[in-house]
This record gives C-alpha cells, sequence and structure tokens, in this order.
C-alpha cells in the first residue's frame, strides 16, 4: 500500500474553487470580498500551515495595512472560513477551514512556533478516528470533528541547536 502524501499541492483550478467558496460564504453575510480579503486568503492558501497575523503582515505589508488584516482575520474567522489556532506564548494563527481545505493536522514547534500542516494516510487517520470514538463514547459524547497536533522541535531548530520547551 502507498502511503498518501503528508503534504498537498494545490492546483490553480482547486484554488479558484476554494476563492469562489469564500466569496459566497462572504456574500451570503452581505459582506464585499475585498482586495485585502482576497490576498489574506491567496496568502494562506499558498501557506503550509497556519499564520499569525504578523506572518501575514510581513507578506503583505506592502498591499495590506495590519488594521486591515486584523480586521479581515476577525471577519473571516467569524463566518467559519478561517480557524483561529492558539499558538504557544498566546501568539494566535490562523488558516483555512477543513471545510475549504480538507481534514488535516500540525506539527508544532515550541522553540520557535512554526506550525506546519500534515495529512495523515487514510488508515493512519481511520485508526485514529476509532480511539476518539472509544475515548469519547464513555462519556456519552458523540464527536463530531477532531484535531491532532505533534508537539516537537522542527528540522531547522534541531540543525541550529535550539531545542526549547521539551
Amino acid at each position: 500500500m502507498t502511503p498518501e502524501p503528508s503534504i498537498y499541492i494545490m492546483s490553480p483550478h482547486m484554488a479558484s474553487q476554494i476563492e469562489q467558496q469564500v466569496m459566497r460564504r462572504l456574500g451570503s453575510a452581505e459582506i464585499r470580498y475585498t482586495k485585502g480579503r482576497r490576498l489574506l486568503v491567496q496568502a494562506l492558501l499558498e501557506a503550509d500551515g497556519p499564520r499569525s497575523a504578523g506572518d501575514l503582515y510581513r507578506e503583505l505589508k506592502e498591499e495590506v495595512p495590519l488594521s486591515s488584516i486584523y480586521r479581515s482575520l476577525n471577519t473571516l474567522s467569524g463566518l467559519g472560513i478561517l480557524v483561529p489556532h492558539h499558538g504557544p506564548g498566546g501568539n494566535n494563527r490562523f488558516e483555512l477551514s477543513d471545510w475549504l481545505m480538507g481534514h488535516h493536522h500540525h506539527l508544532i514547534c515550541k522553540s520557535c512556533g512554526t506550525v506546519d500542516d500534515i495529512r495523515l494516510p487514510g488508515q493512519t487517520e481511520s485508526i485514529i478516528e476509532g480511539l476518539v470514538g472509544s475515548a469519547t463514547a464513555d462519556k456519552g459524547f458523540k464527536a463530531s470533528d477532531h484535531s491532532f497536533e505533534i508537539y516537537g522541535t522542527c528540522g531547522d531548530c534541531l540543525a541550529e541547536g535550539r531545542n526549547e520547551g521539551l
């Protein structure tokens, strides 16, 4: 059995479809898909994991002011287009929701705070879903979703001799 890739390469067609879904969700809430929101969504489409407002500002500062980035993150999160993740040191990072990007998990570096997306093979995901079901059934709880975050030290930090937080 060939393992599924751990990263996802998005085609321009798929990115366009996701942008159309974002536009429809905004339109149904009578909110415009402004240039700033479009650039933010495009930056998150190209990212390999959740990004902070600061990360997005460094990437988009020539075109989108920091205040607009914060407002857009708040608006898009409120509509379920983005999901906030509470990172180390209270630094929130944002990514496009699973309903847009597909189900995935995260590798989180406790040294530098980098968060990378990973996709698990279908068989592994099924095992995790079974474990979640077993763990929640005892409490009379029906799980609707799950996320799996692996904390450790990224390759860059290990190469630089940084192993903080472990």
